[in-house]
């Protein structure tokens, strides 16, 4: 597929004669064009060779694709190595906020990933045909973004002339601007469709690093998969990765290559996560509905057996001794399931199996157990992201395996022997002598996360253990290219998060589950908030993330990102004589948290939720109420002080 329908240098433009370039635009779209897009593309052409007709020099492109992504661009105009991008509404009269972000979002790809584009002047313009000429200054952001230009067809060489005169310009070709590389940092969400859509993780990956790190972990485990459909055998691999690093991305991949109906070779993404599953399933299920014409509710018929919720599979089991349709099994956050003692409980209660006495992992590797022939379980593993009561750990997992199933084969990453995953215990005391294959391959050790900056969670980190100086030091290199700013007053938190989101990029309030005082601010933090809304939906919606009035908590935002966060910080995890301390509200006050799993969960939580935004984060810390004895200044102040003192900005 050629990234521009139709390009050629203006002047060729202005001769050519219409019929034709709408021919060259039928015969490279890859859909079936109707009618009124080809009247909208006719329109188009003739507005622009009347338009463009004084203008001397200059190349342009229709229908431009950004690559992997898949969205087009109406018009490319270049002139002096200056980028127009024109979105054309033909017949509205009126300038509309969402064409405004939808050309500003090609603005925002462009310059951040696109490399030709990088230190380029990007200009996006609206065109609304039949509206009302308005004036627009020409007003420049510091990356070399125009603000959103509104013209109607009237008056485009107006605007793009006013451009070239307060802009200097630069030499650079339309031929070396299509081809140049392109390396998106893609959301989790828009990962899973660009892979739904059977894109390659080298296509969605940032860097060559990032590519490579990914790719050679998948090769990895498809090795083993293989070895093991060959030779009638089954594994379990243990898959690590620094924060950001792509484990989610990386079993996805897996799941989707795998997932060959015709071989009999069926594999499925499992998470405990239920938010990520609902969203991706979601989001997966919009925009296959929107690319092949077909209901969002047959559409998620088949996003559900890609992307499951753990409990689901596991409670399916308990109906059967069947062994499940899958060979394949990947277990996202695999050191969050279910000891023995929570499981249980919960079987008791909600499903009225009495004498349940498995912890998860081994009630799951008991399951795949079930095949005669070969299986494989992938556990995908996060260091310091228990946040629930009843998560095990990795632990559990190792205990399952040195009790039994001593036909399976053991694969681990060689960082498995890290304190974040084992603790004080080593491999060989948790398998008792188990053998096992140590694999680096299986752990990834690029970040992919933020493009702003690859440091934010050494960041976070030096922050929480209360490491002033490294803190202090990444955070000077850090608030280069990733903003994080503090302050005590809402209001203004608000107006610096809107101020910095440009386009359809996503922003959202953010909260501790344990956060209940931050009510007395007008900030409420509900346990159950509809999170499929607070990603997918757009501007327009009060469910939305983007009205900042219902904050997500670290249970709804674990393993999903926005572009920029408002974190509301409360006084369940304050900063006091030179240490962090832990506090749970219970009736009318604040109690300490004294059990040590407790305290790593609320540690994790604020883990969570300074590490969820891509581009960038404002810290909100009330000001507390001498009135209120549940909001003493005493409570927030020295949070306050100390993020200052390792730095960050107050606005």
């Amino acid at each position: 597929m050629k990234r521009a329908y139709y390009s050629s240098s203006i002047e060729k433009f202005k001769k050519e004669e219409t019929e034709s370039i709408l021919g060259q635009l039928l015969i490279h779209d890859e859909f079936e064009t109707t009618d009124l897009q080809k009247n909208a593309w006719r329109q188009e052409i003739l507005i622009l060779k009347e338009q463009l007709s004084a203008l001397i020099g200059g190349e342009i492109a229709f229908e431009y694709t950004i690559p992997r992504i898949g969205h087009r661009v109406d018009v490319v105009i270049l002139v002096n190595g200056i980028v127009f991008l024109l979105e054309f509404k033909i017949g509205d009269r009126e300038y509309r906020k969402s064409t405004d972000d939808q050309v500003m979002d090609y603005a925002l790809d462009l310059k951040y990933f696109h490399e030709a584009s990088s230190d380029k002047y990007l200009v996006p313009i609206s065109v609304s045909t039949e509206a009302k000429g308005i004036c627009t200054d020409v007003s420049v952001m510091k990356d070399k973004i125009t603000d959103v230009i509104h013209c109607n067809k009237n008056n485009i060489n107006t605007a793009i002339n006013n451009v070239l005169d307060l802009l200097p310009g630069c030499a650079m070709s339309l031929s070396q601007w299509i081809v140049s590389r392109y390396a998106p940092t893609p959301t989790i969400i828009e990962a899973a469709q660009a892979l739904y859509r059977n894109h390659s993780v080298a296509d969605i990956s940032r860097n060559d690093a990032g590519a490579e790190n990914l790719t050679t972990t998948t090769e990895a485990i498809n090795r083993i998969i293989e070895k093991c459909k060959a030779e009638k055998k089954k594994a379990i691999c243990f898959v690590t990765g620094v924060p950001g690093a792509g484990k989610t991305l990386a079993g996805l991949n897996i799941a989707n290559g795998r997932h060959q109906f015709g071989a009999d070779e069926h594999a499925v993404f499992l998470s405990g996560n239920g938010p990520l599953v609902d969203v991706l399933q979601m989001a997966l299920a919009k925009d296959r509905a929107k690319r092949e014409g077909i209901t969002i509710a047959n559409a998620k018929r088949e996003t559900k057996a890609f992307i499951q919720i753990i409990h689901k599979f596991r409670d399916e089991a308990l109906t059967s001794g069947e062994p499940p349709i899958e060979k394949v099994a990947i277990f996202d956050e695999a050191q969050r399931a279910w000891g023995k003692d929570a499981l249980s409980d919960f079987m008791r209660r909600k499903k009225g199996v009495l004498n349940f006495n498995q912890s998860e992992p081994e009630f799951l590797i008991s399951i795949m157990d079930r095949h005669k022939d070969w299986a494989v379980i992938i556990c995908l593993v996060g260091g310091g992201q228990e946040i629930y009561t009843g998560e095990a750990g990795i632990e559990d997992w190792f205990k399952a395996l040195k009790k039994g199933y001593s036909e399976w084969n053991i694969y681990l990453s060689d960082r498995m022997i890290d304190y974040e995953y084992v603790g004080d215990s080593t491999i060989e005391k948790m398998l008792k002598g188990r053998d096992y294959t140590a694999t680096p391959s299986l752990h990834l050790g690029v970040s992919l996360r933020s493009f702003r900056s690859e440091c934010l969670s050494d960041f976070v980190k030096a922050l929480l253990d209360n490491n002033k100086e490294n803190a202090r030091e990444i955070y000077q290199k850090l608030n280069e290219s990733y903003p994080i700013v503090l302050t005590r007053n809402f209001e203004i938190a608000k107006k610096w998060i809107r101020s910095k989101a440009r386009g359809s990029e996503r922003y959202g309030l953010l909260a501790s589950s344990e956060g209940k005082r931050l009510r007395g601010v007008g900030i409420w933090v509900p346990s159950e908030i509809n999170h499929v809304g607070w990603f997918l939906n757009g501007k327009d919606n009060v469910d939305s993330s983007y009205y900042l009035e219902v904050a997500a908590s670290e249970f709804k935002v674990q393993g999903l990102e926005i572009d920029f966060g408002l974190l509301a910080w409360d006084a369940d995890f304050r900063y006091e004589n030179g240490e962090f301390c832990f506090y749970k509200y219970r009736g009318s006050s604040w109690n300490h948290i004294n059990v040590d799993q407790r305290k790593r969960y609320l540690k994790n939580a604020y883990r969570v939720l300074l590490t969820r935004s891509r581009q960038g984060l404002v810290i909100y810390i009330p000001n507390g109420n001498f009135d209120d004895a549940t909001r003493k200044s005493e409570y927030y102040d020295g949070t306050y002080e100390y993020l200052k003192s390792i730095g960050i900005e107050e606005i």
